[in-house]
Parts: structure tokens; C-alpha cells; sequence
């Protein structure tokens, strides 16, 4: 779980890097973000009662995911020892007792929480991922994914406006999911790994 942490907040601090060179000094409000992803993970479970709704389970994982992006940016902001801020998350992580209060009732209180202090709770987000019926291992093959994805976006022009994000009538994350499936994420290279099929399907399909 070390590495796998280690990895992630890697791989966050050169997003933002990339997004924004000197992110660690700008201040963004990053909570703000956090809470407005948790409104959406509730629009995707479903929480209106004067209509049928019917939760999608996968989405809200998505949701969780990107809330991690932000939540791993508050943290490493906040933190000036990585290797102690590993360690944290690792033990928030391992302990946190398996949830069994409701999805909705455990982004509420995540959500309270982190508007409140205008922090971010590993323990707390573990509860919200243990409601969802997430493990540490989908949370870091999610994470991975979303992020090369965001990467590799960034490296193809998203920023300028060139960027194709349908490839051969399909959306580029329908082909990481499939990129996903077919490597095997407990290795190393994983991430990079990743890239180079998003690299090279996409200029095999985009010419």
C-alpha cells in the first residue's frame, strides 16, 4: 500500500505541475472542488424521492476517484514530509473500520467535514469508499487510470482546443477501461504502461 500511495501523490504533484507550475503556492481552493464532486456522486447514486432513480454504482466510483485527485492535492499542499504523509494515509487506511452506514450518509458527513475545516480526511474518505464497496487496490487502478488519461490529454493538446477525445465513435475512457483490463496493474510500470497503449491506439485510430 506504501508504493501504491507513494505512486499516487507522485503522480498528482505532476499534474498539477503540469496544469499549473507553481501550484503548491496559488492557494486553490481545492475543498470547494471536493464538495462540488460529492453533489455529483449523489446525483449519480440517486437521492430524489419524487422520482424512480436507480444508482450507478460505477460512476459513483468514478465520483470517489476524482474527489481523490483533489483530496491527494489538499494533502500534499498541507505536508512538507512525504514519507510521513505516506505513512499516514497507510494507517488511516488500514484502520478505518469497514462502513456501515449508508453511501448518501457517508458523503454528507465527508462532505460536512470538509467544508467545515477545509481539510481532507483519509479516514473519512475511507468510510465514504468503504459505503461505496471500494478496496485500496480499485482506489489505486482507478486513480492511475484517471490520471495518465488526464496526462495524456494534457500532452495532446487538451489545453490548446486539439485534442480528439472520440476515437473511432468511442470516448477516450471507454479505451482506458479497455487498456485497464488487458495489463496487469500490479507492476511498477503499470502507469507507464497505460500511456503507451493510450498512445498508441490513439494514432493508430486518429491517424
Amino acid at each position: 500500500m506504501h508504493n501504491q500511495i507513494k505512486l499516487m501523490l507522485q503522480m498528482q504533484d505532476e499534474m498539477n505541475s503540469k496544469v499549473t507550475e507553481d501550484w503548491l503556492t496559488r492557494g486553490f481552493e481545492w475543498y470547494r472542488a471536493i464538495w462540488i464532486e460529492c453533489g455529483e456522486l449523489m446525483d449519480h447514486h440517486g437521492w430524489k424521492w419524487w422520482k424512480k432513480q436507480d444508482p450507478d454504482i460505477e460512476q459513483v466510483k468514478l465520483e470517489i476517484i476524482d474527489i481523490w485527485h483533489f483530496g491527494l492535492s489538499m494533502l500534499l499542499e498541507s505536508s512538507k514530509d512525504h514519507d510521513l504523509l505516506i505513512d499516514s494515509i497507510a494507517d488511516d487506511f488500514n484502520y478505518t473500520a469497514p462502513s456501515t452506514v449508508p453511501l448518501l450518509e457517508a458523503v454528507e458527513t465527508f462532505a460536512t467535514t470538509t467544508l467545515a475545516d477545509r481539510t481532507f480526511s483519509p479516514s473519512k474518505f475511507k468510510s465514504l469508499m468503504n459505503a461505496a464497496g471500494m478496496s485500496v487496490d480499485d482506489l489505486y487502478v482507478g486513480y492511475v487510470g484517471k490520471n495518465t488519461l488526464n496526462l495524456f490529454r494534457q500532452d495532446y493538446g487538451y489545453k490548446e482546443g486539439t485534442y480528439v477525445k472520440v476515437w473511432d465513435g468511442r470516448e477516450d475512457n471507454e479505451h482506458l477501461v479497455e487498456g485497464a483490463q488487458s495489463l496487469d496493474t500490479s507492476v511498477p510500470s503499470f502507469r507507464d504502461d497505460l500511456y503507451n497503449f493510450l498512445k498508441d491506439r490513439y494514432h493508430r485510430l486518429n491517424g
